[in-house]
């Protein structure tokens, strides 16, 4: 029967709406991460052996962090009239970030309190082993000091080819000062960075193609090396972590976006893509390009993007925080161990230096929840083994909530700065100003002027598509 003889009543879908639906990335990665739960529950050691699938791809986005991180903070930076503004900026930034991770510590610590999911298990502290945890979690940590000392690169050169964002971001600031200070000549450089920002934005559009597959090789092997039995071994925590991520960004985020006049759920949906491919590959860094790209357009302002969210990987990881309280206090309640008010928010204070400077990358948070306890003798270390085989099933929630939590705190930053055209983020946000690919660079201003009030770069930026 051909498509002019369907049967009355019947809607025959307009041809080509099923490959329009399907060229969104957000749809791909919906199917692929639901093939990987699928392949990994079926054929489990074939879906344990995907595991390169998503490795890779992470690997090929990681490559291009540093140097888009590098590009958009010295450009934006160069171009900025008024050069007080990034310390203002930056001192804004870090008071959110200090203040939201604290309030995500302790909505952690008081779930886990009220719910005790850990009572009942009886473990005994003595029949622990580290055996078989990663080795980063049994070796010694860094102490404050030589965190900050880190920060500090060999050279100039190894900031872009290390793994860590900090030092990147310290390299970036101090050029980016250098040329705005330099008149036409910082201004020429800054020009051909922006230019080279273009190349750097295309070649990561075209790897966002392979978002699909890195997102289905990941979930193919968490599902199947880990297995959806364990899951049911610690579903009461894995559960509770769960639910506290979905309260902090309902409710503690969604009202910092409604006193910034915006509302949380339009926002969701704006970032959907990015949310499904950090779903799906347990990492943030992935989408750090693209979410720099879509906040600049909603509406806030290149430099601003550039300082607040490449810092956010770092010093405000919602999700790992409130993964540090929750688990610690779990093993606490596994090993029979009764954590005073005063023992707990001493173990507080210690999570709000180890949580900083965690990458956005898959098992940070295991990492940092080591060190928090072998700086505290309460917990033995050894008691990461009770909950290191569903650490990768709370990965994912760690990863959304810390990517929301980011992206939530560049637009208010932004707002407090007066660097957020809030029309424009309500009309995006509604979806009459839909985000697509753009190849024109912004702007550079022709001569910085000292006197002049920093002024917002709106115009829509090269995206990763």
């Amino acid at each position: 029967m051909s498509r002019n003889d369907a049967a009355p009543g019947t809607v025959t879908p307009p041809p080509g709406r099923i490959r329009r639906m399907l060229s969104h990335l957000y749809v791909q990665c919906l199917i692929a991460v639901l093939l990987g739960a699928a392949v990994g529950g079926l054929w489990p050691s074939f879906g344990a052996d995907l595991k390169p699938l998503g490795d890779g791809f992470i690997a090929l986005v990681k490559m291009f962090v540093a140097p888009i991180i590098f590009c958009t903070v010295v450009h934006g930076i160069a171009s900025m009239g008024n050069a007080r503004a990034v310390g203002r900026v930056s001192l804004k930034a870090l008071v959110y970030f200090e203040v939201l991770t604290t309030v995500a510590m302790v909505v952690g610590l008081v779930v886990v309190n009220v719910l005790q999911p850990g009572s009942g298990l009886h473990v005994d502290a003595s029949a622990l082993s580290d055996k078989g945890l990663p080795p980063e979690a049994t070796t010694a940590h860094e102490g404050f000091a030589d965190f900050l000392l880190a920060i500090v690169p060999a050279t100039l050169v190894s900031a872009l080819t290390g793994n860590e964002i900090l030092p990147v971001l310290l390299v970036s600031v101090l050029i980016g000062f250098g040329l705005h200070a330099s008149g036409e000549a910082g201004l020429s450089i800054a020009r051909g960075i922006e230019k080279f920002s273009t190349v750097l934005f295309t070649l990561i559009r075209w790897i966002m193609r392979l978002a699909p597959v890195g997102a289905f090789g990941s979930m193919a092997f968490t599902i199947g090396h880990y297995g959806l039995g364990t899951l049911r071994h610690l579903a009461l925590l894995v559960g509770s972590f769960w639910l506290t991520s979905l309260l902090f960004v309902l409710v503690v985020l969604g009202t910092v976006m409604r006193l910034n006049g915006l509302r949380l759920l339009p926002f969701l949906r704006y970032i959907k893509e990015e949310l499904l491919i950090v779903l799906g590959t347990s990492s943030t860094e992935p989408v750090l390009p693209r979410m720099m790209a879509k906040l600049q357009h909603v509406g806030a302002s290149k430099p601003v993007v550039g300082i607040t969210l490449p810092a956010g990987y770092s010093f405000n990881l919602d999700g790992t925080a409130i993964y540090l309280t929750m688990g610690s206090v779990f093993l606490a309640q596994a090993l029979g161990i009764d954590l005073s008010l005063t023992q707990q928010l001493a173990m507080l204070v210690v999570m709000l230096l180890t949580s900083k400077g965690a990458a956005g990358v898959t098992g940070s948070g295991f990492i940092a929840l080591a060190a928090t306890l072998g700086a505290v003798p309460h917990v033995p270390v050894g008691a990461l083994a009770l909950i290191f085989g569903v650490d990768r099933f709370m990965s994912e929630a760690r990863a959304l909530t810390s990517l929301v939590g980011n992206g939530v705190a560049t637009l208010a930053v932004a707002r407090w700065e007066g660097e957020l055209d809030e029309v424009r983020a309500r009309s995006v946000l509604r979806g009459e100003l839909p985000f697509a690919p753009s190849l024109a660079p912004t702007a550079v201003p022709a001569e910085p002027d000292p006197q002049q009030a920093p002024a917002a770069t709106h115009a829509p930026v090269p995206v990763a598509r």
